[in-house]
């Protein structure tokens, strides 16, 4: 059954497993069905049963269509759809409706087919001795421009925060539930860039144990590399100035 229309409360209800996939996605028509399956399939082949939390942003393509096409032949996925907000307060809503379950792990990839499910194994050996296990880019096949605009959101996040974030908006990553709900509790909702707010505030919250995990990010599988650097300007001032009020309320 579709879950698009029930409650934050009932969604949670349904979330069971010992891992929620967080999947943001966006015009992700041509790539969300091979997405979904490969990371599937290789979960399946760890021999664990997720629980799939896909977040439909607005999309104006057959995105939802196609998920929820998918929900019909496939268990542990719940299609949420809303209003289009960006892809931090799509993260958001995925991460509180996730905490609110009774998952152990969460697990937050991207939907374009960049996070490979490869590396992953490396991410769940570590869940013994780590409460956040982060990928770290250290290859990239998505051009120079987003790498550098990654190393300045670096750059910057660490200045502010005082200690290295490494790489503070990286899409791949696990959490364990409970320290999650801590993160989320002293995030505004409405903050645009969720993931460098939660590197952020779990860095600054000290006593956590971290592994990072080198991955090679790979080419958006549909979709152009190019970005909007007026755009990403305008978002990045606004993430350093809501990192100001948010370090202050720590």
């Amino acid at each position: 059954m579709p879950y698009i229309d029930l409650t934050g409360k009932e969604i949670s209800a349904v979330i069971k497993g010992e891992l929620a996939v967080v999947m943001p996605i966006y015009n992700e028509e041509a790539n969300i069905r091979n997405v979904v399956s490969e990371w599937s399939t290789t979960l399946g082949s760890l021999g664990i049963v997720p629980c799939f939390v896909l977040i439909d942003d607005g999309s104006n393509d057959r995105t939802l269509a196609t998920l929820l096409e998918m929900e019909k032949s496939m268990t542990g996925m719940i299609v949420i759809s809303k209003p289009n907000s960006g892809h931090g307060r799509s993260c958001r809503l995925g991460y509180s409706l996730s905490v609110a379950s009774e998952v152990s792990w969460v697990l937050q990839v991207d939907s374009d087919g960049q996070c490979d499910p490869e590396y992953f194994r490396d991410f769940w050996s570590q869940r013994g001795q780590s409460d956040c296990v982060f990928g770290i880019r250290t290859k990239r096949d998505d051009g120079w421009s987003r790498a550098w605009t990654s190393k300045i959101c670096r750059w910057s996040s660490t200045l502010l925060c005082g200690v290295d974030l490494v790489d503070p908006n990286v899409p791949y990553r696990l959490l364990r539930r409970e320290v999650l709900a801590r993160a989320l509790t002293v995030i505004p909702a409405g903050f645009d860039i969720h993931n460098v707010a939660i590197t952020f505030v779990l860095k600054r919250m000290g006593g956590l144990r971290w592994t990072y995990v080198p991955i090679r990010f790979k080419n958006r599988q549909g979709g152009s590399n190019s970005i909007n650097f007026a755009n990403v300007a305008q978002l990045g001032f606004a993430m350093l100035f809501d990192l100001i009020k948010l370090r202050k309320s720590l």
